[in-house]
């Protein structure tokens, strides 16, 4: 699997690349996957160039698994809404933005080919048979597992990871995480110091995650529908976008990003070798 620069919003490609961002979300996923092996089994087998993985080829399902600790984004539009129910979760009444769930919910959405992806409960899930009800209990298992491990790893950080989603597929019959996990492409990381003063005060979050980049689109009159353009990127905005990634790297893995620039053919000759060491 080849981390691109590339960013998406509102299940739309952006026109320009992010600096380093394939290589931020490809190590940050793999030393997660590797953090989390023992709760459950991952696709990941190397990772040969900085922006490449490689891993086992599993039968995905098509559902993404949301974990929600905190009262926001998509959820906070729901509540806000006036909704209390999101995927079959019910949501307390009396929460301000931001607020922490009682306990982590799970809000399913659909792995659509094409177009958006959409809520689905996970009795719909069961009925459409996009899982068993066997698979259900133990994707929504492992995906809380997960979840909790995450929060331990950023608490140790001085981060809250507010939400985040998780995919599995299966391999021999068993149950397999893939994909990228922990990013913040898939997850909303919040920082820990100030975070009750910031709630008491009705003041935002300050975060780590990519809803920075949804914000600004959504503040430029673009939420990815029809007849809406997308708007002009500076390079100013873009080397902040870049910069907020390689933030969250350094955050939350501890240690100093080092930019690596190799060419396709560089890269290439890394990932041929590797699987050849592990023939494959």
């Amino acid at each position: 699997m080849f981390a691109s620069n590339r960013i998406s919003a509102f299940d739309v490609i952006l026109p320009r690349p992010i600096p380093f961002k394939g290589q931020v979300l490809n190590q940050i996923a793999a030393w997660m996957l590797n953090a989390t092996k023992d709760i459950c089994p991952n696709w990941l087998i190397s990772v040969p160039a900085p922006n490449v993985s490689i891993g086992k080829k599993c039968d995905p399902f098509k559902i993404e698994m949301v974990v929600r600790g905190n009262l926001t984004g998509h959820a906070w539009r729901t509540y806000s809404s006036g909704k209390r129910v999101l995927c079959g979760a019910a949501m307390p009444e009396g929460m301000k933005e931001n607020d922490y769930f009682p306990t982590p919910i799970i809000t399913p959405s659909t792995k659509a080919e094409e177009g958006h992806d959409e809520d689905i409960s996970p009795a719909e899930i069961i009925e459409k048979g996009l899982a068993t009800e066997t698979e259900w209990n133990a994707l929504s298992n492992y995906a809380l597992q997960l979840f909790a491990r995450g929060k331990e790893i950023a608490a140790k950080q001085g981060l809250i990871l507010v939400d985040t989603k998780y995919e599995f597929g299966k391999l021999n019959g068993e149950i397999v995480l893939m994909d990228e996990i922990h990013t913040p492409d898939s997850s909303r990381y919040f920082y820990a110091d100030g975070f009750e003063e910031r709630q008491a005060k009705g003041e935002r979050q300050k975060q780590l995650s990519k809803e920075f980049v949804r914000e600004w689109l959504i503040e430029n009159n673009f939420m990815g529908k029809e007849g809406q353009t997308v708007p002009a990127m500076s390079d100013e905005w873009i080397q902040t976008i870049s910069n907020r990634y390689i933030e969250l790297y350094e955050k939350i893995i501890g240690e100093k990003f080092v930019p690596v620039e190799l060419s396709d053919e560089e890269t290439e000759r890394l990932v041929v070798k590797e699987l050849k060491n592990l023939e494959i």
